[in-house]
């Protein structure tokens, strides 16, 4: 089967990641990489630095790199984190906290889960009475940039009251990580979760967790998985300079250390974050102009994916929409809402406010119901 027609013509992915790279982390991934050698660990050890450095967290803290999707690693910290005899505060408001809940339900994790509607934010008073009244909660764990709608969520208010009951706070930083400026200290995160084709512009292949390590020490011998266990891997990875603990995702990590490079030369987390709320701004602005409404307001909206309402008209169908904006050298998402149709799209990767224009006059183009 002749599959060219798929892969010859350029696009830009316009969603929450896998993302649009630049030639610079394409060809990084051109050279083949020994686990056991030195120069490939004495890498993977400067990458953990170097994350570590764009979270501005100090020596009380320490990243993991885990092999998989964001999921596994969402996964790994909650299976490794929260013991027998704990029980875990899910906040959610979209499909990845419901994620997290289900993950906790199938390894038996104990819990509970304050949910919301997906265009909402969390009531602090109601989330303090929670925590109030439930002394079973040891752990609270939400997800910073929601992309089921595009919502950030006040991780650092939410923070400030997980402190003051004295609980561990966890944090999905999935599709914020390297794209919105934050301080991991300074928002009191004990477990930050992320993976490598988000905000820094990798590609996929790996997640990675910057813990706490006075956090970290306490989860020995609570994993209710081997390749999971954040615990060993971290060990492992400590006592061997960089070797993982079984085999690494080589490219990929060759990848993401080139996308570092890339996000420092930029000017940093700062600077990415300026580029994105120009896309986000002028992505908004612009679908307005042609009718098209954002669903979450200015002040609760990330600059990493927005959803505009689906039109209301017979003749439109996303896959009809999908497909044309495709042949115009664009992707973008469909909706995951429940209660609205929706579509979403994407101002993160290697895409510049240029690249926003162009996709503007392409949506006019491709818009076949009018």
């Amino acid at each position: 089967m002749n599959n060219n027609n798929l892969t010859d013509k350029p696009y830009i992915l316009l969603t929450p990641g896998p993302l649009t790279t630049s030639s610079g982390v394409k060809s990084a991934m051109l050279k083949d990489w020994c686990t056991w050698d030195n120069e490939y660990n004495s890498l993977v050890q400067d990458m953990r630095k170097r994350v570590l450095d764009v979270a501005e967290a100090g020596d009380d803290y320490t990243m993991i790199p885990m092999q998989g999707s964001g999921t596994f690693s969402v996964e790994a910290v909650l299976t490794s984190v929260v013991g027998e005899n704990e029980k875990v505060l899910i906040l959610s408001n979209g499909a990845y906290g419901d994620r997290m809940k289900t993950i906790c339900d199938t390894a038996k994790v104990k819990n509970t889960i304050y949910k919301i509607e997906q265009t909402e934010t969390y009531d602090l008073s109601h989330l303090e009475s929670i925590l109030k009244e439930d002394k079973e909660i040891t752990h609270v764990a939400v997800v910073h940039c929601e992309t089921t709608s595009g919502i950030l969520n006040p991780i650092k208010e939410i923070g400030a009251i997980v402190k003051n009951y004295n609980k561990t706070f966890i944090v999905d930083a999935m599709s914020s990580f390297g794209g919105i400026h934050f301080s991991i200290p300074e928002y009191q995160i004990d477990f930050l979760i992320s993976s490598s084709n988000k905000c820094i512009q990798g590609v996929p292949g790996f997640g990675f967790i910057i813990a706490r390590k006075s956090e970290l020490l306490k989860c020995e011998g609570k994993a209710r998985s081997h390749s999971l266990d954040i615990f060993d891997q971290w060990k492992v990875m400590e006592s061997g300079n960089g070797k993982w603990r079984f085999t690494s995702p080589t490219h990929v990590v060759r990848a993401f250390y080139q996308a570092l490079l890339e996000l420092e030369a930029e000017g940093g987390v700062k600077a990415r974050e300026k580029r994105y709320t120009e896309n986000q701004d002028k992505l908004v602005k612009g679908m307005d102009t042609l009718g098209f409404k954002a669903i979450i307001t200015l002040e609760k909206q990330s600059p990493i994916i927005t959803t505009f309402y689906a039109p209301n008209h017979p003749d439109y169908k996303f896959e009809n929409f999908y497909s044309k904006l495709k042949e115009q050298g664009f992707v973008i998402y469909p909706g995951k809402l429940t209660k609205e149709e929706s579509f979403r799209i994407g101002n993160i990767g290697e895409v510049y406010p240029t690249d926003i224009d162009t996709l503007i006059n392409s949506i006019k183009n491709s818009m076949f119901w009018r």
